[in-house]
């Protein structure tokens, strides 16, 4: 499948502040996430994204000292990938002693606000794994940071696909991947202001009801739907931001009842 890559021109890299170290080959490539809270809003606007990968880039060279951000890859919900050290260069986040052995992709979610990796942003993932092994002489294995390092990288929802075999999702939107049972996300965020409507905000208007929440389903999601969100997201002691998002929707399904 092709890659769409965007170079480090395109997103506006810094020049790194030295040679980067040649990475002839390797077992294959680990998988990360931030680390840190991603704006939910990243789904709907990719310029956000951009914004992120430069953040990050200034992070590692500004606050760890390396000369250039510390992954190879960087994948976003868009099914974009943007190219980080890149092809046949050392990477810096493996941790040391680990860098050696595989190429650093992250997706671009955290530990809060975006906790769910959209299908998009697997589908970005296995692409810059497929263009590592066809071009940057990568082996089969793909495996979390946390494996031989300790850390909570790449987060519980991204590992837990790692350990499924990272299989590709069906289709090439932006939705989270939901179990049976969970309508699959739509793949916008189900916002107020301005007023959202649609057929998937009264999907979610109505499982909301059937939870005995107090709610109209009505297919407008205006100040009572954000509000009702807010406080079930409270419940559930994740960001109570009143946005429907990937996390959100995909615990109205599975929590257990209040």
């Amino acid at each position: 499948m092709a890659i769409d890559l965007i170079s480090r021109k395109a997103w506006g890299a810094r020049s790194p502040r030295g040679s980067h170290t040649r990475l002839d080959s390797t077992k294959g490539v680990k998988v990360h996430y931030t680390g840190g809270r991603v704006d939910p809003r990243i789904v709907d606007e990719h310029d956000r994204c951009t914004a992120l990968v430069r953040s990050i880039q200034n992070s590692h060279m500004d606050g760890n000292g390396w000369i250039d951000i510390g992954y190879s890859f960087v994948a976003c919900p868009h099914k974009k990938v943007f190219e980080g050290r890149g092809l046949n260069r050392l990477p810096a986040a493996n941790g040391s002693g680990l860098n050696r052995g595989h190429y650093a992709v992250l997706g671009l979610v955290g530990n809060a606000g975006l906790l769910e990796p959209p299908d998009g942003m697997l589908h970005a993932i296995l692409d810059a794994i497929d263009h590592t092994r066809q071009n940057g002489r990568a082996g089969d294995e793909i495996k979390g940071h946390r494996d031989g390092y300790a850390t909570d990288c790449p987060g519980g929802p991204l590992y837990a696909w790692v350990r499924r075999g990272a299989p590709r999702p069906d289709g090439g939107g932006n939705g989270a991947p939901e179990p049976p049972g969970v309508p699959p996300f739509p793949g916008r965020l189900l916002k107020y202001p301005p007023v959202t409507r649609g057929d998937d905000v009264r999907t979610w208007q109505a499982k909301m009801a059937e939870r005995e929440w107090e709610i109209d389903v009505d297919g407008a999601y205006g100040p009572q739907s954000r509000d009702v969100c807010r406080r079930f997201q409270r419940q559930q002691k994740i960001d109570d931001d009143g946005v429907v998002g990937p996390v959100t929707w995909r615990r109205t399904w599975e929590a257990p009842q209040g």
